[in-house]
């Protein structure tokens, strides 16, 4: 039983991000390292394997919106600010577990996603992303399933497209790399009938130019 299976059954309409993460890497979507702690002590060691500076997130099967409720801490720099924090969010309402995170370094945000259409079927979304997605609005759209060279299209499509050429003194974007995201959301779209919508904001871009996705969410539909 695969993980959306398994949160069907459990009468869930989303995954977690953890649960989400690993469904993702398991369609060969790059995704930042994590580990999910139970406590806050546990939470320490995961971050010191992990390596500092780490993200801590709340993390629990109803807590869609994390930032929304202070759920996210960033930049934490020592097993005891990993300790601090971790008995902050788990006061949170529904924080189950925390969610101990690689610390993606990238100037650059973007937003990858997919929308099942009621005429169309599943379409996959481009854009930047970050806090600025919804105030830029610039993203695009595209009818699943698509090839790298559509994929390569879409990134030519946006606005600000220039930021995915070198940038600051970083690299420019691996368009293969972000063009196989976009390919393999097409895929589940196509594969799996039960996945309503995916959204990956954001996806960052590290100095290299590889995109790594450092959050995301899976809504389902429950009666497919």
């Amino acid at each position: 039983m695969n993980v959306i299976e398994f949160a069907l059954n459990q009468g869930r309409s989303s995954l977690n991000e953890y649960d989400a993460k690993r469904f993702l890497s398991g369609a060969g979507i790059p995704v930042c390292r994590e580990i999910l702690a139970s406590d806050p002590e546990s939470a320490a060691l995961r971050a010191a394997e992990i390596g500092f500076p780490v993200v801590l997130k709340a993390a629990g099967a109803k807590l869609l919106h994390k930032t929304e409720v202070g759920g996210v801490a960033l930049n934490l720099k020592s097993e005891g600010e990993v300790r601090d924090e971790g008995r902050r969010l788990l006061r949170i309402p529904d924080c189950e577990d925390l969610l101990v995170q690689e610390m993606v370094k990238g100037d650059r945000e973007l937003v990858c996603g997919l929308i099942r259409d009621a005429h169309f079927g599943p379409c996959v979304m481009f854009g930047l992303g970050g806090i600025f997605t919804e105030l830029l609005d610039d993203v695009v759209f595209r009818v699943a399933p698509l090839g790298l060279a559509e994929a390569r299209q879409m990134m030519a499509q946006i606005r600000n497209a220039k930021t995915l050429s070198a940038f600051r003194g970083q690299s420019p974007v691996d368009l293969e790399a972000l063009g196989g995201i976009l390919v393999s959301l097409g895929n589940i779209g196509q594969d799996h009938a039960a996945v309503q919508a995916i959204d990956l904001n954001p996806v960052k871009i590290r100095g290299d130019g590889m995109p790594v996705v450092v959050d995301a969410l899976i809504t389902l539909l429950p009666s497919a």
